[in-house]
């Protein structure tokens, strides 16, 4: 704010970044630049995995581009010819099915982090605090499968997200979340963990599991030509 009286002094009051601030902030605005440039260069398209970066603070770890795929994979069989999917704040395999989007289904996002916005009426803004918070156009048990992955490694999230994945599915669900969470998964979905396991673009510390309630070709092993 302006003071009031046109003293030559003014700027003095103007707080001044230190020389290691600045060249820190100096450095991060060049890393911003160059991974932009290198999007750009590299060609990036709207639904490749990194196009919408990582937000940690919004507990957001992007799959590797080889789970990705095979979590997208195993949703369109399981969903069926014309089948729906909903990706429920699984952000990177909902890209990787409209990478596949000449496949003959239909697929929407429900995610709290608003910039998936750009991907238009298939973006839900999704809060599991709420979990029944839902537009009047997703109709109960509407999808084929649900495909979700919390946020948050804890009962509480688990189970507002599981009110949401009950509310949505006609049956069939595919639940990503932490090893440790096995014995609530199984309480609040009826779910048992499967062979495949899930990695993250950048690596974790807590393990992560897959988890199903019907016969999924995550058991099968990850050479088997009919399920990769």
């Amino acid at each position: 704010m302006k003071r009031m009286g046109g003293d030559d002094d003014d700027d003095d009051d103007i707080p001044q970044l230190s020389s290691h601030t600045l060249a820190a902030l100096q450095e991060f605005c060049r890393d911003q630049q160059q991974r932009e440039g290198t999007k750009i260069s590299q060609g990036f398209k709207q639904y490749s995995i990194g196009s919408i970066e990582e937000d940690w603070q919004l507990s957001q770890f992007w799959y590797d581009d080889e789970t990705a795929l095979r979590l997208a994979n195993e949703a369109i069989l399981a969903a069926g010819r014309g089948g729906r999917i909903a990706c429920v704040s699984a952000p990177s395999v909902y890209q990787k099915l409209k990478e596949q989007d000449d496949k003959d289904f239909s697929v929407c996002i429900l995610e709290y982090d608003t910039r998936f916005s750009v991907y238009g009426e298939e973006f839900i803004f999704y809060d599991y605090n709420n979990p029944l918070n839902l537009p009047g156009n997703l109709i109960p048990h509407s999808f084929d499968i649900v495909l979700a992955d919390p946020p948050y490694l804890s009962e509480e999230c688990l189970r507002k997200t599981a009110e949401t994945i009950k509310y949505l599915t006609k049956g069939k669900i595919l639940l990503c979340t932490g090893a440790v969470m096995e014995e609530q998964a199984v309480k609040h979905l009826g779910v048992k963990m499967c062979n495949f396991t899930p990695k993250h673009a950048q690596n974790l510390a807590n393990e992560f599991r897959c988890y199903v309630n019907y016969d999924s070709g995550l058991d099968c092993d990850s050479s088997c030509s009919e399920c990769t």
